[in-house]
């Protein structure tokens, strides 16, 4: 995608933002395509920025790295700034921007103008793919399977974990809640470890039935019972030089406890109905959501099945407890199924954006996955998801107003018409003594009150 970016003609962009400028009144146009470290390879701005107006560079930054569509409305004193900015993505990378700027005269960018600059922004993705000789199979696979995504600590501790075990065999503990991504954490260590080129087995011990687990894991020769009419491998057996992973073994029965104990201990396997042992080299990795120490103490787990498998551990908080996570997740989820589903990239809102994020996630990213599938789904024909989209449940949590993605701007516009009505009731509504007071112009308070919406021939009440 970079070498694309590098050949496209600058014009092309050029022409694509004066159509932009067309379709949405702006003062100030800026189309961007930026390299994988977000250094600018190729720009059009229309017109040329003039002396002492600037870029907020910080609201781009923003944009780039959360992947997601914002709009501001900058309130400068008596010059307010009203700004959209859309990202270009392509397999769930950043690689420019869409940035329009007015002033009050235009109003503030709404959700329509976004749907607009998102319908532009196909273009430009097929002029790139367009000039693009290959795709890049690395970007591809990342779209195409699970892996982990985020930019939290408890995001790098995971990270930092799965770095220091990959090389290791000895069994990791994975704990947290259901959908935290426990399995995505296991297939990581495997893919990123000595055993990749070998293969990984994955077993829902909770999932099926005690009498048929044991055969499913340990395998059974011909004629061990009813039905056994040839011999077969269990799983444990087919992960040899792999990886074989155990997820909610808590729910493992005491019998299962016993003869998997064994199986670590000894490095051997006995099929059902066979009397030879045979030797394994397998890598064990098992996860919960249960308290297991307190399974532990309660006598519902082995103690000493407990500290063959919790030799090393990590825990996987919850998606509540990481934040800051979420619109990297949305970013990444919606490129994928969007992918899968073989439609046209979507966005979501920046009103739905901020009811995910003040939502608590209690199904946590496996929750997360099912909202965005779902939605992607039921609004098909829409490229931009508002928030009435969402699940009733998403928008009943949301009873308190959620913090603006730049809630400093609305605090700043918040304080200049609470200051601008308490000075104006100290000087009984006159003018001429308010803007003294406060060291304006007359003119320059006019400019302040029509801002903020106060009129000029009649008393406010405070607010």
């Amino acid at each position: 995608m970079v070498q694309s970016v590098k050949e496209m003609n600058t014009s092309s962009l050029g022409k694509i933002l004066d159509v932009v400028m067309q379709e949405i009144p702006s003062r100030l146009g800026w189309i961007f395509l930026v390299d994988q470290k977000n250094r600018i390879i190729g720009q059009e701005v229309r017109p040329a920025v003039q002396a002492g107006e600037r870029l907020r560079i910080e609201i781009v930054k923003d944009v780039l790295e959360n992947g997601h569509p914002l709009i501001v409305s900058d309130q400068h004193l008596g010059m307010p700034d009203n700004i959209v900015c859309l990202p270009l993505i392509d397999k769930g990378k950043s690689f420019g921007g869409i940035y329009l700027m007015r002033g009050a005269v235009g109003g503030v960018y709404s959700n329509r103008d976004i749907e607009v600059l998102a319908a532009f922004a196909r273009p430009v993705n097929v002029i790139l793919k367009a000039n693009s000789s290959q795709k890049s199979p690395s970007q591809a696979v990342g779209l195409n399977s699970s892996r982990l995504v985020g930019k939290s600590q408890d995001f790098f501790r995971v990270l930092h974990f799965i770095d220091c075990v990959k090389n290791n065999d000895v069994p990791v503990f994975i704990s947290g809640e259901s959908g935290t991504g426990k399995e995505v954490v296991a297939r990581t260590i495997h893919n990123s470890g000595s055993r990749k080129a070998r293969r990984f087995i994955a077993i829902n011990c909770g999932a099926i039935p005690d009498h048929l687990l044991e055969s499913e894991l340990f395998g059974y020769a011909r004629g061990a019972f009813t039905g056994a009419v040839k011999e077969k491998p269990g799983l444990i057996e087919e992960a040899d030089q792999g990886t074989f992973f155990l997820d909610e073994i808590g729910d493992l029965s005491p019998p299962l406890q016993a003869k998997l104990l064994r199986v670590i201990q000894e490095k051997e396997i006995r099929r059902i109905g066979e009397n030879r042992m045979r030797l394994i080299d397998v890598r064990f990795i098992s996860a919960t959501n249960k308290d297991i120490e307190k399974e532990v103490s309660e006598g519902h787990f082995r103690e000493d099945l407990y500290y063959r498998l919790h030799i090393v551990s990590v825990n996987l908080p919850p998606l509540r407890k990481r934040k800051e996570d979420i619109l990297i997740l949305v970013n990444y989820l919606v490129e994928k199924y969007c992918c899968e589903l073989k439609r046209d990239r979507i966005h979501f809102s920046p009103e739905a954006l901020q009811l995910l994020l003040s939502y608590s996630w209690p199904g946590n990213v496996r929750e997360l996955q099912n909202e965005i599938q779902r939605c992607l789904i039921l609004f098909w024909d829409d490229n931009l998801i508002r928030e009435e989209y969402l699940s009733k449940k998403i928008q009943k949590k949301n009873e308190k107003p959620v913090i603006h993605l730049y809630d400093y701007f609305h605090a700043k516009a918040e304080f200049e018409k609470r200051f601008l009505n308490e000075a104006l009731a100290r000087s009984d509504y006159n003018k001429t003594r308010t803007a003294e007071e406060i060291g304006l112009s007359r003119q320059g308070l006019f400019k302040l009150m029509k801002k903020h919406g106060i009129l000029a021939d009649q008393k406010i009440e405070r607010i």
